[in-house]
């Protein structure tokens, strides 16, 4: 068998021109789809092969059967090769997910630590200051200097009430974080439960110069937990009350379309900024000076156990600026099957 040096050279030059293109082509596919590049790769080495296969064939001559030989191997390895692609691209795509859910699990990590830092932080400061003004409201009247001794009665028992609500959000926020809190769902009729929320906040709806009314048909029920719900409507309308100017007015109102029951607060607070709407639900957030009330805050936690509530009964809350101030829309299930 006779070989042309000539075409053997070309044959060579034929092949390493395939696979630096190969090589490159493999490599830009790979910078947006590395699975992609992993189908590409055993493709590229039998293309290249087969490139220099055939150059090389052709410097020797080979006709015939010999011919036909070589061009059967080429095509059942170009099979081969695409299985081999396959697998690794599905390899590939499996290590870029997991790699994907450990990056993304870090970073929740890391926000999740920086959020509880931060709520420590704020916590640390709201507590630190009813406390002082019990402390020293206890010493003026043990001293008897106190002016008006049951104003700062009254302003100790103000004071308590706030500590009280901080630690039992505090609480809520940490079972329903570990899953540790005990859920007894039923169909609770939703008049009288929204009824005893505006009962509860209407003394401090009072002391805000706000307007407080609901209304709700008898036929709206929901199917919840009726401590847990009744927990988060009373810490929407509070929230509501607590961030609406004088003379400002709040309503709730309930409705159900068939299987899901929409409880709605609207307030006069002023609005949201577009941008914070999202972190409202977090935990610690007590947004910008549109929404922090000048005499007190809470802790931040009050909409976070709302949000935490909703989630763990199978609804969801949100909230918009509409008009003059907010709209608190809980959502949750008006059924057992819903």
């Amino acid at each position: 068998m006779t070989v042309d040096w000539g075409m053997a050279v070309q044959a060579a030059i034929a092949a390493t021109v395939a696979g630096v293109v190969a090589v490159l082509v493999v490599i830009a596919v790979g910078r947006r789809s590395p699975s992609l590049a992993a189908l590409l790769t055993p493709v590229s080495v039998v293309v290249t092969v087969a490139v220099g296969v055939a150059a090389g064939a052709r410097s020797m001559a080979l006709q015939g059967s010999q011919l036909a030989a070589v061009w059967t191997v080429l095509l059942a390895a170009l099979p081969v090769a695409l299985v081999i692609g396959v697998l690794l691209a599905r390899r590939t795509s499996a290590l870029q997910e997991d790699a994907a859910r450990e990056v993304a699990a870090r970073q929740a990590d890391a926000m999740v630590e920086a959020r509880r830092r931060e709520m420590v932080a704020w916590l640390s400061h709201d507590l630190r200051t009813p406390l002082a003004g019990i402390r020293a409201m206890a010493e003026a009247l043990e001293d008897g200097v106190a002016p008006d001794p049951s104003a700062y009665h009254r302003r100790i028992l103000d004071s308590v009430d706030r500590l009280s609500t901080m630690v039992e959000d505090l609480l809520a926020l940490s079972r329903l974080h570990s899953g540790e809190l005990s859920l007894q769902r039923e169909l609770l009729p939703l008049r009288d439960l929204v009824s005893d929320a505006i009962a509860d906040a209407e003394p401090l709806a009072r002391a805000h110069g706000v307007t407080l009314t609901g209304e709700c048909d008898d036929t709206v029920h929901a199917y919840a937990d009726g401590d847990g719900l009744t927990r988060a409507l009373q810490n929407l309308v509070v929230n509501a009350v607590r961030y609406t100017p004088a003379p400002g007015a709040v309503r709730v109102d309930a409705t159900a379309d068939g299987r899901w029951t929409t409880v709605r607060v609207h307030d006069t607070c002023g609005g949201i900024p577009a941008d914070d709407l999202e972190r409202v639900f977090e935990p610690g957030w007590r947004g910008t000076s549109a929404r922090t009330p000048e005499n007190e805050s809470g802790a931040g936690l009050g909409l976070a156990v709302v949000a935490g509530m909703a989630d763990a009964l199978g609804g969801s809350v949100a909230v918009r600026n509409d008009g003059p101030g907010c709209v608190f829309e809980l959502r949750l299930p008006a059924t057992a099957d819903a």
